[in-house]
């Protein structure tokens, strides 16, 4: 006779077992049309699962995160049934939920085309109208793997075969079509009414280019058609504010295939960088960091003791020269050690906070490189604290202070904190890791905020906290960290003398507000859509006048300017105001100053902020306007 315990408190009695349906529709009628599936005891379950003893049950529906994953996963099956319908040749390999859909990977002896991604649609739109019941069994390991075999699905045979001998698998049939899945999924197709795909992309089996190249058909899968409508008014809105198209349209920076994944930046990009960078220093000064600058290249023993050939080699670029093999660094942090290291260290001295606009190189894989928001070239806004295990709170709120005003600053409001646990790969006894994760969720409370804890995302050496922001288009982009490090101050001997004369190891706090500036440069220019505030904007003003008559004064209103620390641009080119105005509009300026004859005449500028006419002013009115706009700090 199980009770199950509600979220609300509730208990409900039954005489016998009963699936978390029985309990959805004990419940109410509509709860139980509304049911994807139940959390039992913590698991999640399908609707059919058989309750046999006491537990605590939440029923999923649509409007819950778990609900959506559960759509989406369904939603690829459905996917791969379609094309299985249509397309019997096509084998199937895998088929997640991802962020805001699905994808599932396909063997078929002909690329799929647009108008195939039409047709698949259709036939999943059917298939879902049919309502058909999807059905969980298991059946012993090597009877899935022949079974699979019969049908001629070999990578599912591959995939079933990497399980352990003698364990039972958990498959899913829906109709003609069964899958491999631990699941949950929805009890029937007729669950998923949202969804749309939207490309083909390559994608080789189990990710290793060595293997055949299969299709990957991306969709996307939503609860309301409303949602979908607008993810894809984001999309549609994201496409006109990619920092590809704009960082041309902008003349800001290029790519080129002579060097992958690295950035050739225009003077105008140039200026936007500096922009960042030297406010980011100033404000480094402020808090008491020294700048630093280490070596581009050290020897490839110092990465084996710091634990990164180890546990990141194949990111590397190594080099040889004299018998010598080297590391491009990927990481400031060894340099930053070496620099402690140089000199005897007091108790004193800590915390001591070193701060590198590092030059960091990355050997990523050459399809995962995107524009400036994934490079193997990079500068990173990094900083490593040395203190005691006593400073590591207080270190940590001026930290989460920091990063908040910077973000303040830069136009992003809406920040998210996660704290991410040790990973599978990683260097270090258990019980110093019990004591990091410890000491990050101590300094989490103590800077008074809320955070979601990230199992097996850490870095190899910490647990680290992740500031995560959200643009314009409520897009989430993960900049910000602060890392735990208890190892590497003990893999490279760092230490200090206490105030009783013992050698103690430093705590080290790795830490970025920014990360790599390239992508935050990439984020800002999206969230911008390239219209910059002024603070930001490369040029900021531009003078024009109407004919040559005005030559003189307009180079004299833009002397002015300059000379009042803003920047400037000058056109005197031959060409009509209307064709000058326009021209600059498409490059996304704060300010337009058109000077004709009726200016010159009354030493006025006549004055456009990004389409607005401001009309006439004096120079000296202009001049505190742009101050009033301009940050205080």
């Amino acid at each position: 006779m199980p009770d199950i315990r509600l979220p609300d408190g509730s208990i409900r009695s039954f005489a016998q077992p009963v699936t978390v349906r029985d309990v959805a529709a004990d419940i109410g009628a509509g709860l139980a049309r509304a049911a994807l599936a139940g959390r039992v005891d913590g698991r999640m379950v399908d609707t059919s699962y058989l309750i046999e003893g006491d537990a605590d049950l939440a029923i999923i529906t649509d409007r819950d995160a778990d609900g959506l994953e559960i759509i989406r996963h369904s939603t690829a099956h459905l996917l791969a049934y379609a094309v299985k319908e249509l397309f019997p040749e096509a084998q199937v390999t895998i088929g997640p939920a991802i962020e805001n859909g699905f994808y599932y990977d396909f063997s078929y002896k002909r690329p799929f085309t647009p108008e195939d991604l039409v047709t698949i649609e259709k036939k999943m739109g059917e298939l879902a109208k049919k309502d058909i019941p999807v059905e969980r069994y298991t059946l012993p390991r090597d009877e899935a793997v022949a079974y699979f075999k019969s049908i001629g699905e070999h990578y599912k045979a591959e995939i079933i075969a990497s399980i352990p001998q003698g364990e039972e698998v958990s498959l899913y049939r829906e109709g003609g079509f069964t899958d491999l899945c631990r699941g949950p999924h929805v009890p029937s197709t007729g669950k998923l009414k949202v969804f749309k795909l939207m490309k083909v992309a390559g994608a080789y089996w189990r990710g290793d280019s060595k293997n055949e190249m299969l299709q990957r058909v991306y969709g996307t899968a939503w609860a309301k058609k409303e949602d979908l409508d607008a993810y894809l008014f984001m999309l549609e809105e994201a496409e006109k504010r990619d920092h590809r198209k704009l960082g041309t349209q902008l003349d800001l920076f290029h790519l080129q295939d002579e060097a992958p994944g690295m950035v050739f930046w225009h003077p105008k990009g140039w200026q936007l960088w500096q922009n960042v960078e030297q406010y980011m220093r100033a404000k480094l000064l402020k808090e008491n960091y020294r700048e630093v600058r280490t070596p581009m290249m050290m020897d490839v023993s110092l990465w084996e003791r710091s634990g990164h050939a180890a546990n990141y080699r194949e990111n590397m670029f190594v080099t040889e020269s004299e018998k010598r093999d080297y590391a491009v660094k990927p990481m400031n942090c060894p340099g930053h050690i070496q620099i402690f290291n140089s000199a005897l260290r007091s108790y004193r001295d800590l915390p001591l906070r070193y701060a590198e606009f590092g030059s960091c190189h990355r050997n990523e894989p050459s399809g995962a490189l995107h524009g400036i928001m994934r490079v193997r070239g990079f500068v990173q806004d990094d900083g490593h604290i040395f203190c005691t295990e006593e400073q590591i709170n207080q270190e940590a709120k001026d930290f989460h202070r920091l990063v908040m005003e910077v973000y303040e600053r830069f136009g992003f409001d809406k920040v998210a904190i996660k704290l991410a646990l040790r990973p599978d790969k990683r260097i270090g006894a258990e019980e110093v890791w019990d004591r990091a994760e410890h000491g990050m969720r101590e300094a989490l409370r103590a800077c008074g905020v809320e955070w979601e804890e990230l199992p097996g995302e850490g870095a190899f050496y910490g647990p680290k906290i992740e500031y995560h922001i959200k643009d314009a288009l409520g897009r989430s982009w993960q900049c910000g960290t602060l890392q735990l490090d208890f190892m590497l101050p003990e893999r490279l001997d760092a230490e200090y003398v206490a105030d009783d004369n013992s050698r103690k190891r430093p705590v080290m706090l790795h830490r970025a507000a920014l990360g790599s500036l390239e992508r935050f440069l990439g984020i800002l220019i999206e969230n911008h859509a390239g219209a910059f505030p002024l603070w930001l904007a490369p040029v900021q003003i531009v003078i024009m006048n109407i004919t040559e008559a005005q030559s003189d004064y307009a180079s004299q209103v833009a002397e002015t300017l300059k000379k009042q620390g803003f920047r400037v641009e000058l056109d005197l080119r031959n060409e009509k105001i209307s064709y000058k105005i326009r021209e600059h509009s498409l490059q996304k300026l704060p300010y337009q100053v058109i000077v004709g004859d009726k200016e010159k005449a009354g030493g006025l500028v006549a004055v456009r902020a990004r389409g607005e006419d401001l009309g006439q002013l004096t120079v000296d009115d202009f001049v505190a306007r742009l101050r009033a706009e301009m940050p205080a700090d």
